[in-house]
């Protein structure tokens, strides 16, 4: 990413005029309600019901509606417009979301509870000056629940997972959304690997792969500090969602 492209759009987005959500008084609305009302594409109908979206609300509903009035802290890798942030801020009234984006000129919410970043996740340097930042100001050192949303492609999907897994709290939860897209589509097949779904099977194995992205430590850790991974499917042949629990 070219360093001025980025800080253009982080420029915009600076000055943009955003929409304010901190008076919405909807927090007794369901998550796929509120995925609808913000208009994120995990809901099974968004932008006023007229498109049918993944239909990932039921899942996140499942594994996280016990921790719905806890105080966390989200980070939310890939944040677009900001709508399922901003839904997110409703369903956990106590939570803190931190985004990470690499277009935050599109980001168009704003809210007390969010925290938005513009920044390429991969850079491992910059990714860690900046959550070096984030744990020191708002003083916690790891995440409850991680959510990657960004490219899909599969370079970026296990970069993600190898940088940030280990910024996981003990018992938390990794989200990896459609994270069989490069199993299906060549584009987002970009490079000479195993597929997510085929890494998941060798640490359930306990087999240590080859690969160009994690080391042989890299692998040892996952495969030592993974709970349980439930995959389901969503409403297209293409949507595939993965939760990834860390040991208590």
């Amino acid at each position: 990413m070219n360093f001025l492209r980025l800080f253009k759009r982080n420029i915009i987005y600076k000055f943009k005029n955003k929409k304010k959500i901190d008076h919405h008084n909807i927090n007794n609305k369901s998550l796929d309600e509120l995925f609808t009302y913000y208009g994120s594409d995990k809901a099974n109908f968004f932008q006023k019901q007229n498109r049918k979206g993944h239909g990932y609300s039921s899942f996140y509903t499942k594994h996280f509606n016990n921790l719905k009035n806890e105080q966390i802290n989200i980070l939310e890798i890939g944040s677009f417009s900001g709508a399922s942030a901003a839904a997110f801020s409703k369903y956990f009234p106590n939570a803190k979301i931190f985004c990470f984006d690499i277009n935050i000129s599109k980001f168009k919410y704003k809210s007390e509870q969010i925290y938005v970043f513009g920044l390429n996740a991969n850079n491992e340097l910059h990714a860690k000056k900046i959550l070096d930042k984030i744990f020191n100001k708002h003083n916690f050192k790891n995440f409850d629940l991680i959510i990657d949303d960004g490219s899909h492609n599969l370079s970026d999907l296990l970069m993600s997972l190898n940088l940030f897994f280990k910024l996981l709290k003990k018992g938390g939860t990794y989200v990896m959304e459609d994270f069989k897209l490069p199993n299906y589509y060549k584009i987002n097949n970009n490079m000479d690997h195993i597929f997510v779904d085929e890494l998941f099977i060798n640490f359930k194995d306990k087999k240590i792969s080859h690969s160009s992205i994690f080391s042989k430590q890299d692998q040892e850790y996952l495969i030592n500090n993974i709970n349980t991974i439930n995959t389901y499917k969503g409403n297209f042949n293409d949507s595939d969602i993965c939760f990834i629990e860390k040991i208590k």
